[in-house]
């Protein structure tokens, strides 16, 4: 990457992401995000000088179909945290196409005035088609911008398919947004969304949607009733706001807070980061592990992805011959 140029010293670039130092700060992020096997060990010696402050911050998740008005909304919801006095850093996580390899990454173009608020720090983050790239990468990315004394860390997905669920399970709270007037509104709703949304806010609840939205919360709160809520603590709330007059953006921040107080009074708060943590270090497990086939092993995986594919081999089968022919090359 163009801007790849990690001083060989981490304490020192350690240094000025505590300092709130910008281009420190972007340094750091870069070299987390690095996939060159060199830039490994720094990456982790930087990371380590930084985990004792991590942890402060508010992790917010935030997703729903594209059109819904997540970036709208962030932009107004961002600025509204810094006029308050927070400093808020917005990750926006956008998988690169499996399809034509570029990556989606226009939230900084559409969110020009968080962007260039000093106390915000707003970063796009490509995973090269990788869901498990994704998630390391965020992950470490907000203990980065945690140690730069970022107190509100919202973190958006694109909401699809597995990106949601990667996203709920590195944070605090998630919001799903939706959206009234788009037909089958309870159709929309997809059960797993509900089982770790932590609340649900229609948008675009303005002019001559505003009734529409407030209808189509009433029945997004029957479908919640329906469903077995995952915390004793907390029963997800479903509010209606606009981001792009700012109207309840408060209420919504109020429920993060809200929240907050109650996971932290009963444990679960702790439960939660804990967890999540364990399910981090069994996902890079995997993703070591799977980095260091060799060449050889690599080439035989493709081969026996098309037998497993073709049904002329089962997957038991095909792990059973990966596993030799790794144990074999690692002997060799």
């Amino acid at each position: 990457m163009a801007d790849h140029a990690p001083p060989a010293d981490t304490a020192e670039l350690a240094a000025g992401v505590r300092a709130c130092d910008r281009a420190a700060i972007g340094r750091a992020i870069t070299l987390v995000e690095s996939q060159r096997h060199e830039d490994f060990e720094p990456a982790q010696q930087l990371l380590g000088e930084l985990l004792p402050y991590s942890g402060g911050a508010h992790r917010v998740g935030i997703t729903g179909v594209p059109g819904v008005g997540k970036s709208t909304l962030i932009e107004s919801l961002g600025t509204a945290l810094t006029g308050q006095g927070h400093r808020v850093a917005v990750l926006a996580v956008d998988p690169t196409s499996a399809v034509w390899g570029g990556s989606i990454l226009g939230d900084k173009t559409r969110m020009t005035s968080l962007a260039n608020d000093p106390a915000a720090f707003v970063r796009p983050s490509p995973a090269s088609g990788q869901l498990g790239g994704v998630t390391r990468v965020t992950r470490e990315t907000i203990l980065v911008l945690e140690a730069a004394g970022f107190d509100v860390v919202l973190v958006e997905t694109v909401g699809v398919g597995q990106s949601e669920i990667a996203v709920a399970d590195m944070v605090d709270f998630f919001i799903v947004l939706m959206l009234a007037g788009a037909g089958d509104d309870l159709q929309g709703i997809k059960k797993g969304i509900l089982e770790i949304a932590d609340l649900i806010a229609v948008n675009k609840a303005d002019g001559d949607n505003a009734a529409r939205a407030e209808a189509a919360a009433r029945d997004y709160r029957l479908a919640l009733h329906m469903t077995q809520s995952v915390s004793p603590t907390w029963t997800p709330p479903v509010i209606t706001c606009s981001g792009l007059t700012g109207v309840r953006l408060d209420t919504l921040w109020d429920h993060v807070l809200e929240h907050h107080r109650a996971m932290t009074a009963s444990g679960e708060l702790g439960e939660r980061r804990a967890g999540q943590r364990v399910r981090w270090m069994h996902a890079m497990l995997a993703e070591r592990l799977r980095a260091r086939l060799g060449a050889s092993v690599r080439d035989l995986l493709a081969e026996i992805e098309q037998h497993v594919h073709a049904d002329r081999l089962t997957p038991a089968a095909a792990v059973d011959q990966l596993i030799a022919a790794f144990d074999a090359s690692a002997g060799a």
